[in-house]
């Protein structure tokens, strides 16, 4: 749905590994139908590229001007587009001051949930997706403090809508970012 009386022009879906944001996007892409960008996605295809295993290396094995065009990409496609569903774990982060978008951060309380969302999606062992996350987000973590500053990059002050995907279901959590966007079963409210 393409309708300039919603609320916000953009939404920006930000979490760690396991929270559902992908899950989410989904959602809202085949409710809304906007254009899709996972960030996620396109990292993946880059560090195939030069061949990076993701499993085993983060955002350290990348470089500093990869990031920053990444950031670039985000930061462009946000201020110049409409009608976006931007994942990425620092979209938020990025957008804070941007009031046309709308800024999801999705949360998960419970670390089981995650590591089994984890084991089932990449069809791993319990023992390796812990590695994996704790990998993963300490190198990441490590990268952008060294890149933006020491940030708590997925603190609640940055975002307009925070949900825990541990007590929100996928449908409740879409719901609530639909409810948030100003948008209820095709219309504004």
């Amino acid at each position: 749905m393409k309708d300039k009386k919603l609320k916000y022009e953009n939404i920006t879906i930000s979490g760690k590994i396991g929270v559902g944001s992908t899950t989410l996007s989904a959602s809202l892409r085949e409710t809304l139908q906007w254009k899709y960008i996972n960030a996620g996605q396109l990292q993946r295809e880059f560090d195939r590229q030069n061949n990076i295993n993701e499993h085993l290396h983060g955002a350290l094995s990348r470089t500093d001007e990869h990031e920053r065009e990444m950031e670039n990409m985000a930061v462009q496609t946000l201020q110049n587009e409409k009608y976006i569903i931007y994942e990425a774990w620092l979209s938020g982060f990025i957008a804070r001051d941007m009031v046309h978008v709308l800024k999801v951060l999705l949360m998960c309380t419970n670390d089981a949930v995650r590591i089994d969302r984890v084991v089932n999606r990449e069809n791993i062992d319990v023992i390796t997706a812990k590695q994996y996350i704790k990998q993963r987000e300490e190198e990441n973590i490590k990268k952008w403090k060294n890149l933006y500053g020491d940030f708590d990059f997925w603190s609640p002050a940055y975002y307009d809508l925070v949900i825990d995907t541990y007590a929100s279901g996928p449908m409740e959590t879409a719901g609530k970012v639909l409810d948030k966007l100003g948008y209820h079963n095709g219309r504004k409210t």
